[in-house]
């Protein structure tokens, strides 16, 4: 994995989770400077820890609360279960004005996981719109993207799909996906995330249909890097 020319401070909340675990373990690995977010500060502690054995290799990651975590980094990830999505937007959001947040959630509602569920906002990243409102530069990505393939670090077989508030959040967010190593596209607007929001549940299915953990999705017929 090639190292980034554009080194950030990346917060990821939640993050003690399999898929925060992944994007930490890739981004680190690329040279980011990574914050593990948790109500629980030695769970942090604990998965940052785990990250360092992982990559093998001297990084720069760290774990604490949540609140301090989104206080301190440039770039907010959000990979907490839609159950706790509301709750946690509500009490970060004077620490993510003016800051990229990305959006990992999936409203997901148990027990029918395979069934596409979606809040009335639309979207869980509408959701997140409209809790913390326009000066946040708020993209979804990464929702059909399990963590096997991120915990890998081998070449992944699937796109991100990108959609955010505007055109240079999503173009920012784009290159962060080029860091785990896999190639990210322009979804277009936050509204378009109902879609791969929902997909999600679909890839669930797909999991359970042919006994495997990552089905994933490609796009075909586009020039690529």
């Amino acid at each position: 994995m090639m190292k980034t020319n554009n080194p950030r401070k990346i917060a990821i909340l939640g993050g003690t989770g399999k898929e925060g675990k992944g994007l930490a373990f890739r981004w680190a690995l690329a040279g980011h400077t990574i914050i593990i977010g948790s109500r629980s500060p030695e769970k942090a502690a604990i998965a940052a820890d785990e990250i360092i054995k992982l990559t093998g290799e001297e990084i720069s990651i760290s774990g604490t609360d949540n609140i301090s975590a989104a206080k301190d980094a440039d770039v907010i990830v959000l990979t907490v279960p839609f159950s706790f999505h509301k709750e946690m937007l509500e009490s970060i959001k004077n620490y993510v004005q003016g800051k990229v947040f990305i959006d990992v959630t999936v409203p997901i509602v148990p027990p029918k996981v395979t069934r596409v569920q979606m809040p009335p906002e639309g979207s869980a990243a509408q959701q997140a719109l409209s809790i913390l409102g326009e000066n946040v530069k708020i993209a979804a990505a990464f929702q059909n993207i399990s963590y096997e393939n991120l915990l890998s670090g081998n070449n992944v077989d699937c796109d991100v799909l990108v959609t955010g508030t505007d055109k240079e959040t999503r173009t920012e967010v784009i290159r962060l996906v080029k860091d785990t190593g896999l190639f990210g596209l322009d979804a277009g607007p936050i509204e378009n995330s109902v879609c791969i929001e929902g997909m999600t549940s679909i890839l669930i299915g797909i999991n359970k249909q042919f006994n495997v953990q990552a089905s994933g999705i490609r796009i075909t017929g586009i020039p690529r890097e």
